[in-house]
């Protein structure tokens, strides 16, 4: 995500979890070559006593899960917290935007978050549906049923994704729970045929952009994480999933 930032590159230094991660995988080097490759691959870090511009340190440990309310990824806010109030942003672009884009949702300020109803669930994108995503998702599902009125689609993130879903059954928690279990595909992140919302229709999505008409045209979409996507196609709105599995710190 650094190109989100303004980078033209962006480097990450792989460490042992990494490596463990790639091991084995299709197109991974095997034998000599992967041990090559390990030898390589650990020069990367930066060089010792190496001088940054800036540390920043963030403890997320008692963070609440996040919801977008906007019309990009920067519009979120705690789901425990209240749509704001525009008059609250901290200059004149800010409310602007905060303006158009609660009109746009067609959200008034002050509103609980927990009480925005929503008419679709998208689980999927290449950002959310990885196979530790799904099967966050289907701890959530598992011995529930989705909302009436609520359509709920999952789309595993590539075709090898969707063949370890289903050799762990989770495709068989997700169609118990009510929702549609879907070939690997780009599907309504980018509202590719006939999978995308309506003029205003609301969609709890995993996907990584919430901008006008991501989604389709009109459609109203509010980014989370899966196990919340699929928390918010329970209940028919958004909600704190862990008023759902029980835990207050998650």
């Amino acid at each position: 995500m650094t190109i989100e930032a303004g980078a033209r590159i962006g480097l990450v230094a792989p460490d042992d979890t990494t490596f463990a991660y790639l091991k084995g995988r299709p197109l991974a080097p095997r034998g000599a070559l992967w041990e090559a490759a390990l030898k390589y691959w650990r020069s990367l870090p930066s060089d010792t006593g190496a001088r940054f511009a800036k540390t920043i340190e963030i403890n997320v440990t008692d963070l609440a899960p996040q919801v977008t309310w906007g019309t990009t990824p920067a519009d979120c806010a705690p789901i425990t917290a209240a749509v704001p109030r525009p008059e609250s942003m901290a200059n004149k672009a800010q409310i602007q935007h905060a303006q158009k884009a609660l009109s746009y949702m067609d959200l008034r300020p002050g509103t609980q978050l927990k009480d925005v109803k929503i008419d679709k669930v998208f689980v999927g994108s290449c950002t959310n549906s990885r196979l530790e995503d799904l099967r966050r998702g289907a701890e959530v599902a598992r011995g529930r049923k989705i909302a009436g009125g609520v359509t709920g689609i999952i789309v595993p993130g590539s075709a090898q994704v969707q063949a370890a879903a289903q050799a762990e059954g989770l495709d068989r928690i997700y169609k118990d729970a009510g929702f549609e279990w879907r070939n690997a595909g780009c599907s309504m992140c980018v509202a590719m045929n006939e999978d995308r919302l309506e003029p205003g229709e609301r969609c709890a999505s995993t996907s990584n952009r919430n901008f006008e008409g991501r989604q389709g045209s009109g459609g109203r979409t509010h980014l989370m994480s899966p196990e919340m996507a699929v928390a918010a196609g329970l209940t028919g709105r958004l909600t704190d999933v862990r008023d759902l599995l029980g835990s207050v710190s998650g």
